[in-house]
C-alpha cells in the first residue's frame, strides 16, 4: 500500500505528479492524504509519530515512512521505472539527481527566507529585510531555472514528464508568492504552462485545488 501525504501548494506536488504518472503508466495506485498546514495537521502526535521533522510531502509504504523529497522520487522511479520519470542511463540519472537535489536544497530554502521571514529573525524591521533580500536571491534562482529549461522539448528531459517538470512548476508558482510576476519570465511560463496541460500534472492540479498563477500586481 502507497499512501502520500501532501500539502495544496507544497513541494509534496513533486512526489504526487510522480504517484500519478505511475498510476496513469498502469502502475500501483496510491492513496492521497491531505495534510491542512493552516490546521497544524503536520504537528498532531500521529503524524509526528510517522515524521518527527512535521513536514510535508511523506510517503508511507506499506507502513515504511520515507520523508526527504530526494529519496522518494528516486524510490518512486526505481521501484516504477518504465513510467520514465528519471533518466535510465547511469550519467544522465545523476545529473538529473543532482539537479532536483539543488531545486531541494537551495532554491526550495530560499522562498522559505520569503514566505517564513520569522523563522530566521526576530523583529519586524530584521523580518522585512530577510524577506527582502530572499526575494531578490529567489527571482535570481528562478532566472537560472529559466535558462536552464529553454532546452525543454517539451518538458526538461525531453518527450518525457519527469519530476524536474513538477519542481520547476512549483517554484515558479511560488514566485507570484514573492511577488515575481510569471509574465516577467515568458519563456520560463510557457514552458510551465506546457507543464501543466499534460493529463497527469493537470489531474494532480485539480486535486490540489491549485490557481498556477498566484501573482497579485501591487496597488498603485
Amino acid at each position: 500500500m502507497i499512501e502520500l501525504y501532501f500539502s495544496p501548494g507544497a513541494c509534496s506536488f513533486v512526489p504526487h505528479v510522480g504517484l500519478q504518472a505511475i498510476q496513469a503508466a498502469g502502475g500501483p495506485a496510491f492513496e492521497p492524504k491531505l495534510i491542512k498546514l493552516h490546521r497544524a495537521e503536520h504537528k498532531t502526535e500521529q503524524f509526528l509519530a510517522l515524521n518527527p521533522e512535521g513536514q510535508v510531502p511523506l510517503l508511507v509504504v506499506d507502513g515504511k515512512p520515507l520523508n526527504q523529497i530526494v529519496a522518494m522520487c528516486d524510490w518512486i522511479d526505481r521501484s516504477f521505472p518504465r513510467a520514465g520519470l528519471l533518466p535510465a542511463e547511469s550519467w544522465a540519472r545523476a545529473q538529473t539527481l543532482s539537479t532536483l537535489a539543488w531545486m531541494n536544497n537551495t532554491v526550495h530554502p530560499t522562498f522559505t527566507h520569503v514566505f517564513m521571514p520569522d523563522k530566521f529573525a526576530d523583529t519586524e524591521s530584521a523580518r522585512a529585510e530577510v524577506r527582502s533580500v530572499a526575494v531578490g536571491k529567489y527571482r535570481s534562482l528562478l532566472e537560472r531555472i529559466a535558462a536552464m529549461s529553454q532546452a525543454a522539448s517539451p518538458y526538461w528531459l525531453g518527450a518525457g514528464l519527469s519530476f524536474l517538470d513538477a519542481y520547476a512548476l512549483t517554484l515558479l508558482r511560488w514566485g507570484g508568492l514573492a511577488g515575481i510576476d510569471p509574465d516577467s519570465m515568458p519563456g520560463f511560463k510557457a514552458y510551465v504552462d506546457r507543464v501543466a496541460a499534460h493529463p497527469v500534472v493537470a489531474t494532480v492540479i485539480e486535486r490540489e485545488r491549485l490557481q498556477l498563477n498566484v501573482y497579485k500586481k501591487p496597488a498603485a
